[in-house]
């Protein structure tokens, strides 16, 4: 079954097929981030014209590439949230046109199911049960995924989402949009994490313990997340060390502050872990599944050698993709093509 997969809920535009789900045969995306820098972050209008100037020449390139025609395609499917309104229309009305020109089914997809789904791509050994941190932008949830069309939430962010806290940051910091890239790079530049200054002064913040910046993990519910507090946590140490020290040690707070993300999604996955002893497949999704350090150490806590099975997509396929709503399509078939809404997804 071939599916063809349209992106357009942010400011990527996508377009992908996707044999049976999981053997990605075309994927284009055209990303409108150099567009969007100037203003520090995505203009909902500017990126709605911008998916209408380029879809229709992204899905000939797509059929060019697979070698394929619209005769050949099984059925469409297509993001039909969450994301920016006026983005989500554009994909979803060239969607239907396209159903209804070639007489094609017609999927709606979750875009947090394609996120799930993007762990599918191009491996044959990942199936349900299994259970899944995504992070992203907009997002931050800890899923069990007990079937491919059957979601149970277990903890989610209760303010901003990583992603959403990466920027805030990178802004602080100075850096260009999208803000958890940047401060990837600039982290990466840190020789070590320790303090520099020994200014007896500096160690009176929260945010600088035993010579080294570390950044406090929030305590809320049992699985839920928290980041605002780690945000004003950075822009509180900001104030405290004064402008020469700060633009000094950057990316050694870069370093501390994704440390901080990264040992919280360690954790809030542990515990959710001791409510499901039996499970032992792992994945990742969501933009923030691209991040370095986090790649790093879900690598080392859930390896084969301590008894754990870990999944984590591409690099391309972490970030807003085709590909991902493609596979998800395949496993939604089943679903009614007037079906827009959010089945499969509940709260524990």
């Amino acid at each position: 079954m071939l599916i063809l997969g349209i992106e357009s809920s942010c400011d990527e535009t996508a377009i992908a097929i996707v044999k049976d789900g999981r053997k990605v045969i075309s994927n284009q995306i055209f990303s409108q981030i150099s567009k969007h820098q100037e203003w520090g972050g995505v203009i909902p209008e500017l990126a709605s014209r911008m998916h209408l100037e380029v879809i229709n020449d992204l899905l000939k390139t797509s059929l060019e590439q697979a070698q394929l025609t619209m005769e050949d395609i099984s059925a469409i499917a297509v993001t039909q949230g969450p994301g920016l309104l006026g983005s989500l229309l554009v994909g979803i009305n060239f969607a239907k046109t396209l159903a209804w020109i070639y007489d094609k089914p017609l999927i709606p997809v979750n875009h947090l199911h394609g996120h799930i789904c993007a762990n599918f791509l191009n491996t044959d050994d990942l199936v349900p049960p299994f259970l899944c941190l995504l992070a992203s932008g907009g997002h931050t949830q800890i899923i069990h995924v007990k079937d491919y069309d059957n979601y149970q939430i277990l903890g989610e962010t209760i303010d901003d989402a990583a992603g959403e806290a990466f920027d805030k940051v990178a802004r602080l910091m100075k850096l260009a949009y999208p803000g958890g890239p940047e401060i990837d790079k600039l982290a990466s530049t840190a020789s070590d994490n320790l303090v520099s200054d020994h200014d007896p002064a500096r160690f009176n913040s929260t945010a600088i313990k035993h010579g080294k910046y570390i950044f406090p993990v929030a305590k809320v519910g049992a699985i839920d997340f928290s980041f605002s507090g780690l945000k004003t946590s950075v822009l509180r140490l900001k104030e405290k060390i004064g402008e020469d020290i700060w633009e000094r040690d950057k990316p050694k707070i870069a370093r501390a502050f994704q440390e901080s993300i990264t040992k919280t999604f360690l954790k809030k996955i542990k515990d959710a872990l001791t409510n499901l002893q039996n499970e032992t497949t792992i994945v990742i999704a969501g933009g923030v599944a691209a991040n370095t350090e986090l790649r790093k150490q879900f690598k080392k806590e859930f390896s084969d050698a301590n008894g754990y099975k870990l999944i984590i997509p591409d690099l391309q396929y972490c970030t807003d993709n085709a590909a991902m709503i493609a596979s998800a399509g395949y496993f939604n078939k089943a679903k009614s093509s007037k079906d827009f809404g959010f089945e499969g997804f509940s709260r524990a």
